[in-house]
């Protein structure tokens, strides 16, 4: 996405949609509302280091041919690590019998991290 933080709502965006895809596959009704404030809540659980990662690589597409040139590698990286944390964290949730209603965010911080780790080297590797 060429507009600065368009780019972010937009994933957030296909995070709610992974997340209603999870619910439907593990019959867990979905809370289009606790979903959203769950993504919120482990995003900012990231140190600020990496959550100004993910804005700054945002806000580069703004400079002039540097932003052209690196934002279409840098984005979809972190969105994508993100994005993959995220899903790997709901399924261990569903898959223990929790649904969208017991989750908490502070028990899976360390995971989350984990998961994210795992989707930036992933990603990177790609």
């Amino acid at each position: 996405m060429p507009i600065p933080i368009l780019d972010v709502a937009t994933v957030a965006g296909v995070q709610l949609r992974m997340l209603s895809k999870l619910a439907k596959h593990y019959n867990i009704p979905f809370a289009k509302e606790k979903a959203g404030a769950v993504i919120g809540s482990l995003v900012s659980s990231i140190s600020a280091s990496t959550i100004s990662k993910g804005v700054v690589t945002s806000a580069v597409k703004t400079i002039p041919i540097l932003g052209a040139l690196t934002a279409p590698f840098l984005m979809p990286t972190f969105s994508g690590a993100v994005t993959y944390a995220l899903g790997m964290v709901f399924i261990q949730h569903f898959e223990s019998g929790g649904t969208f209603l017991d989750f908490d965010p502070g028990k899976t911080k360390e995971y989350f991290r984990s998961q994210l780790q795992t989707g930036i080297k992933e990603s990177i590797s790609t």
